[in-house]
Formats: C-alpha cells, sequence, structure tokens
C-alpha cells in the first residue's frame, strides 16, 4: 500500500506552486496524496509563511493540530518561516524536518532518508549562501495555473523579512520557463499567472529582462490568458504596459504595491519611489485602458505614520480609484530596521484607519464592478459556488457568478453583466 502524504500551504501564490511541484514529486515516486483534511495522511508537508505575526500562530497551530491527530506521522516543515526560525520549529512537538529555502526540492529526498520520529533534523543555510532556483508551477487546478518565474528580492524594505528567507534575487532561464508554460498548455490549463518575489526584477541570473519573458510566453501555443501577479511600479515600464495592452492574452489586470500614501512613510519604508511617481503610473495604465483592474498593497499603522499620513493615503487611493485594495496591518517582525523604529500606532488607532480604508476598498471595488453591467465580458468558468453557482473571472478580474453548468467548467464563456452584488461579484447570464 503507497503511504499518503498531504500538503498544508500558507501564503503566497508563489508557495502554493512550490507546493504544487513538491506534491508531483511524492506522487510520482509513488507516493498517494490526499486534499480530505479528515482523512489521515503518513507524512504532512507544511509550507510555511512568515509575513506577519499571524503568520506563524497559525503555522505553529496546523502542526500541533496535526500531531495530536496523527502523532505517528512524520511532519516537514519549509517556507520562509522555517528558513527564519529553524530552531523554533524543530522544538514543535512532532516536527521531524525542517527544511530551508536553498533545499526546498529535496524534501522528498529528506523524508525517504527519515527512519525513525525523534529529534527534529534541520536543513538550512544563512540567507547568503541562498542561491538555487527551484522551479514550480501549480497545477491542480483545471483552469489556472501559478507559475514561478523568479524568487528571492535585492531591496532591502526596512519591514519585511522576505530578503532574510528566499535570500536575493534570481531567477531560471526564459527557454526553461517557456518549457514549463508548454506543460502547463498540455494540462489544458488555460490561464497561467506570473509568481515571484519581485517579477519585475527578473533577469539577473541569466542576463535576460522582464520583457523578453512576456514576449516569448506570448508566443506559447494554448494558454489563452496571462496574468502578473504583482510588480513593483518602478519596475513596470511604458515598454510592459504598451506591450500587454497590445496583446491578446495578458489580462488587462495588474497588482501594482503602493504600501503607503505618504512620501515620509514611504522614505521610512525605504520604497524606491514617491507618491507622485506612484501616481504617475497609475495614471499611465489607466490611460491605456480605463477599464483595466488595479489591485494595490497598502500597509496601515507603520510606525511613524501619523494621522496627516494616513489621510494622505486615504485621499491618494479615493483620488486614483484602484479596483481594489489589499490591506495589512503593520507586523514588527525581527531583524527587520523598522522593528526599532519610533512612532509607534496604537493598536486602536491601527484598527480605527483600517475599518476606513475597507470602507474605501469596497467601495471602490463596487464602483469598478458596476461598470460592466449591462457590457458583455468573457468569462473563464472555475467552478463551484454555494448556491448552485458557477464561478469565473472576466479578462479584467471581475468575479462574475452563473448558473450551475458542469460543463462551462474550465471554458470560456461570453456572458453579460445583469448586476453586481454587495460583495462585488457580478450575476452573469450567458449570450
Amino acid at each position: 500500500m503507497s503511504k499518503k502524504v498531504s500538503f498544508h500551504t500558507l501564503g503566497c501564490k508563489l508557495n502554493f506552486s512550490e507546493s504544487s511541484t513538491l506534491a508531483r514529486q511524492f506522487t510520482d515516486n509513488g507516493f498517494e496524496r490526499t486534499t480530505s483534511n479528515k482523512e489521515q495522511a503518513d507524512i504532512y508537508v507544511i509550507n510555511t509563511c512568515s509575513v506577519t505575526d499571524s503568520a506563524d500562530k497559525k503555522c505553529r497551530n496546523i502542526i500541533r493540530k496535526l500531531n495530536k491527530a496523527n502523532p505517528e506521522a512524520i511532519i516537514a516543515v519549509t517556507g520562509c518561516y522555517a528558513q527564519l526560525k529553524p530552531s523554533e520549529i524543530a522544538e514543535i512537538e512532532g516536527v521531524d524536518i525542517v527544511v530551508g529555502s536553498n533545499n526546498k526540492g529535496e524534501i522528498l529526498s529528506y523524508v525517504q532518508q527519515l527512519t525513525t520520529k525523534g529529534k527534529s533534523a534541520i536543513y538550512t543555510c544563512d540567507t547568503d549562501e541562498i542561491t538555487t532556483f527551484f522551479s514550480s508551477f501549480s497545477s491542480g487546478d483545471r483552469t489556472r495555473s501559478f507559475l514561478k518565474v523568479q524568487d528571492g528580492c535585492s531591496y532591502r524594505c526596512s519591514y519585511c523579512t522576505i530578503p532574510l528567507a528566499r535570500g536575493t534575487s534570481r531567477n531560471t532561464s526564459i527557454e526553461s520557463i517557456i518549457n514549463e508554460a508548454e506543460e502547463i498548455a498540455s494540462k489544458r490549463i488555460k490561464e497561467v499567472v506570473l509568481t515571484g518575489v519581485n517579477i519585475g526584477d527578473f533577469g539577473h541570473s541569466t542576463g535576460e529582462t522582464f520583457i523578453d519573458l512576456i514576449k516569448a510566453l506570448d508566443n506559447v501555443d494554448g494558454i489563452e490568458r496571462y496574468r502578473i501577479s504583482s510588480i513593483e511600479p518602478n519596475l513596470l515600464t511604458k515598454e510592459i504596459l504598451d506591450f500587454c495592452h497590445n496583446s491578446s492574452k495578458f489580462q488587462p489586470h495588474y497588482h501594482i504595491p503602493l504600501q503607503a500614501g505618504s512620501d515620509k512613510v514611504l522614505a521610512l519604508m525605504r520604497r524606491r519611489y514617491n507618491t507622485a511617481q506612484f501616481a504617475e503610473k497609475i495614471n499611465m495604465v489607466k490611460g491605456l485602458d480605463s477599464n483595466v483592474f488595479i489591485g494595490v498593497d497598502v500597509i496601515i499603522g507603520f510606525p511613524g505614520e501619523s494621522d496627516d499620513d494616513f489621510e494622505k493615503c486615504f485621499n491618494l487611493l479615493s483620488d486614483l480609484k484602484p479596483a481594489f485594495l489589499h490591506l495589512f496591518p503593520y507586523s514588527e517582525r525581527a531583524n527587520t530596521d523598522a522593528i526599532h523604529y519610533e512612532g509607534k500606532v496604537s493598536p486602536a488607532d491601527k484598527n480605527k484607519r483600517m475599518k476606513r480604508m475597507e470602507e474605501l476598498s469596497a467601495k471602490l471595488h463596487y464602483d469598478f464592478c458596476s461598470k460592466f453591467i449591462g457590457k458583455k465580458c468573457k468569462v473563464l468558468v472555475e467552478g463551484m459556488q454555494k448556491g448552485g453557482k458557477v464561478h469565473g473571472y472576466t479578462e479584467n478580474y471581475v468575479k462574475v457568478l452563473l448558473p450551475y453548468k458542469k460543463e462551462l467548467i474550465g471554458t470560456i464563456i461570453e456572458v453579460e453583466i445583469e448586476s453586481v452584488n454587495l460583495n462585488g461579484e457580478a450575476i452573469g447570464i450567458i449570450v
């Protein structure tokens, strides 16, 4: 009987692409993957996030829950938390293997080498020794794949532990990525999301550029849609925007981090742009297509953020009108400069500011989606939604609910938007 392995992934799309590739390694070697939370496994692999303190806590809770449910199972922990605090994880009861960023692709061999449960084996290295690139893409979804094109970050933002957890910016070759995209296409997956830590910085390892990459991907047969998961505003060039605008495959959808809407706070964060430059880039995107979906990351309550700084951020976003805000309350992280900054924002003020921004985000999202009422759009249908519906996304990332028809899943169909509910979900009819 084959042994069963279960994967538990926290955090970003990059982690999901890596977990999916690790899972294929296990199944290719005779393991049976179980995705049911109720079914016990022989091996649990936990791919962790460490972007906030709550992410660390969630990981510890998952480990303890799995160990309690099945004390005999092998528990292997990898990801950013494992790289940053391997000894802390190794001390949690039930943990057998801790794997850092440089050795993530070797988890299968570490599991196969383990003969008895006992003291945790730690496979990590110092940050400056993280040099490998673990090529990966997700394949569990019939409609969408996350394709890893870059890893690490050479920026040193004052609040961020990602360079410590994943090392400096690096990538594999365009040729290798094209081979993976062709493999994705062979699985009849229609949409690919390009993922990485700082994907606009692509090319350091190979002497290539991000524009070279997207031009090559545009020629892969079988992939009908590409999305760029997140790209720094200083790296989103006019050449990239023009190419994506004229491409039939790259969708009118960008995720552009702002993090703070005050030049003072941006400087404290050590971001590589100011508010005027950010606004100029957003307006450049909208100048090519007024219906483009723009998601924006914002950190609330960074040390030194005054009421006036927050108001500047609120007003800037109100004026720029992105389609959605991804909001994060500032979380202190060890070994970052920001943890020593003065002017810490109280939890009460942080919560108050978060609530105002959440309300703004809901309004911006509803207003954006409502623009398409009465219009026809192409929707890639993904899967079931509660209430007997299927859902999917338009080219510009409006979520659309449709009457359930199993045969629609995995197809791109034309729909007309009838209305938008208070959650910003469009109600569509098939044309």
